[in-house]
């Protein structure tokens, strides 16, 4: 065979198979690009409503939350949403605060104590509400018992009203002549 030949055919030959090769990158590139889109969804964000007075005394409770669901794999802007509601000092606010937060379609409603309790349980039956704090939720109407919540509602109890009772005991106790006593509440406290 000529060599001349030979040459034209493996420049023919290496130039072909540099195209197919590109080809078949191309293809698989594509391919691997369209194949998880059809059979991929769309990472799930989930949303976390969280109610409270005001921004900065919670700065300490709002970075322990986020840390928390951090080491559980929840990364705000992530794969979670906090969306925050504030009621500066204004309790009478709540109940729309909550409502936002069920129009917003929240996952979860975090209320910090039992009068944030009260707004979120009259604006949802549905989304449950887990709170940090409560003196009394059985007396108050938010859980059926301890042990079996019932409902959308759960979280730490304190049984606040057994404590004062044993409280005043102890206080009648230190102070014999004692005839008048009272406990500072926050405005629209359930317990007041």
């Amino acid at each position: 065979m000529d060599r001349g030949l030979i040459d034209a055919f493996e420049i023919k030959f290496k130039s072909a198979f540099r195209n197919l090769k590109s080809a078949i990158l191309l293809c698989a590139l594509l391919l691997a690009l369209s194949v998880p889109a059809d059979g991929q969804q769309a990472a799930k964000v989930t949303r976390i409503g969280f109610m409270g007075n005001s921004p900065t005394p919670e700065q300490v409770r709002i970075e322990v939350f986020r840390q928390k669901l951090r080491e559980l794999g929840w990364v705000e802007g992530q794969n979670i949403i906090i969306e925050y509601r504030w009621a500066n000092g204004r309790f009478d606010l709540l109940p729309e605060l909550a409502a936002e937060l069920v129009k917003l379609k929240v996952e979860v409603i975090f209320a910090p104590a039992s009068v944030y309790v009260e707004a979120a349980r009259r604006a949802t039956a549905t989304i449950p509400i887990v709170f940090a704090v409560h003196g009394d939720p059985i007396g108050a109407g938010h859980v059926a018992s301890l042990a079996r919540p019932g409902g959308n509602i759960t979280g730490l109890a304190q049984m606040q009203t057994e404590l004062n009772a044993k409280g005043l005991e102890l206080l009648k106790e230190a102070v014999p002549g004692l005839r008048m006593c009272c406990r500072p509440l926050e405005s629209g406290d359930t317990l007041a």
